[in-house]
């Protein structure tokens, strides 16, 4: 049995957790979470600087508090890990150095995570959980990809978004509508009250240079700016705006897109098991079309506990907990971060020396 002391500040969260893979399966010891939504809803999006400071502030307090309800002590524990990439870089650093820290200071080994790994592996916090090969339908507020992740645990990378990533779609047309940050919660809150069918939006697609669209690709930033239309227009019309309606809109072909593109992706690659992870992924319009879709196409579907799809610590430390069973199980104590890194090249993070 291993114990991994995990950390994730790669945005606004300061997160920390210790997870165990006792008898072949991964269990959750303890978990903190210190958001900081509050703070930056102020100013509409985080502030990096400011998301840095707070995170040097609270990591100390939950590393604390993670041993206190585990009743466990530094001594007792195998690794450290943190997340180094992508995210915002001075963010990430608090939680590296802070990593990499505890790991020298106690001659252990520190294991620098990709933070979309996380996402991945937190499917593997649900009670029943698939095994590889599957497809991954990954939905956050800075990604909206389609991953295949095979028997070894192989990435690769089937679909993505060419501009806003789904999440940041939620964020810009909340603003639009006067909602509160973050855009997801609020639209869902008010989209529960109006008609998803009132405003036919459009379902962005991407072209190739050959000619046709790439199947299995998103772009939200054209249904940005047909709800920003539809806005002024009703406005200019002296109307007044039917917020519910078109938060439900435009929820409802967010929803719809990322469906049947993953559904679509899934068969075509021969498999029978998609996953959905993610930030968005706690949609309850997006979950219940999926199921729904899915069953009529007898796919297997499996979703993130809706306590792990937002940034978490636990995510990051089950990441880890497979990379410390293979034999890439340990990363140089002067890996750095990275605000960018392709999640198809993280075994690059446990290598000597380090790509960054």
């Amino acid at each position: 049995m291993s114990i991994i002391l995990s950390l994730e500040t790669s945005c606004d969260e300061s997160a920390a957790a210790l997870v165990s893979n006792e008898k072949g399966r991964i269990e959750l010891l303890a978990n903190e979470i210190a958001s900081q939504i509050e703070e930056h809803a102020r100013w509409g999006g985080v502030v990096p600087e400011i998301a840095s400071r707070r995170h040097l502030e609270n990591l100390p307090f939950l590393i604390e508090q993670v041993f206190v309800k585990s009743k466990l002590n530094i001594k007792d524990i195998d690794a450290v890990a943190a997340t180094v990439t992508p995210g915002l870089a001075g963010s990430l650093l608090v939680g590296s150095i802070t990593a990499r820290t505890i790991a020298n200071l106690n001659q252990i080994p520190f294991l620098g995570v990709h933070h979309l790994e996380g996402h991945l592996s937190s499917i593997y916090l649900a009670e029943n959980h698939p095994t590889p090969p599957f497809l991954v339908l990954l939905v956050s507020g800075g990604h909206t990809e389609l991953i295949k992740v095979d028997a070894d645990h192989k990435y690769q990378r089937l679909g993505r978004s060419h501009d806003d990533a789904a999440g940041e779609a939620f964020d810009k047309v909340a603003r639009l509508l006067g909602l509160s940050y973050p855009g997801g919660p609020a639209i869902q809150k008010i989209a529960k009250f109006g008609d998803p069918k009132r405003f036919l939006f459009p379902k962005g697609r991407v072209s190739k240079p050959e000619g046709g669209f790439y199947p299995y690709d998103f772009s939200f930033s054209g249904l940005k700016t047909a709800v920003f239309r539809q806005i002024e227009k009703l406005k200019s019309d002296n109307q007044k705006l039917p917020s519910e309606d078109i938060a439900a809109s435009f929820e409802n072909v967010v929803a719809e897109v990322l469906v049947e593109r993953s559904l679509r992706c899934v068969i075509d690659q021969g498999l029978n098991s998609l996953v959905l992870v993610g930030g968005v992924a706690a949609n309850k319009r997006l979950r219940k079309m999926m199921l729904e879709k899915a069953s009529q196409k007898s796919i297997n579907i499996t979703l993130a506990p809706m306590e792990f799809c937002t940034d978490n610590a636990a995510m990051i430390g089950a990441a880890a907990l497979f990379r410390l069973s293979s034999k890439n199980n340990k990363s140089s104590i002067e890996l750095g971060v990275s605000a960018r890194w392709p999640l198809e090249k993280s075994d690059l993070l446990y290598d000597f020396p380090p790509p960054f």
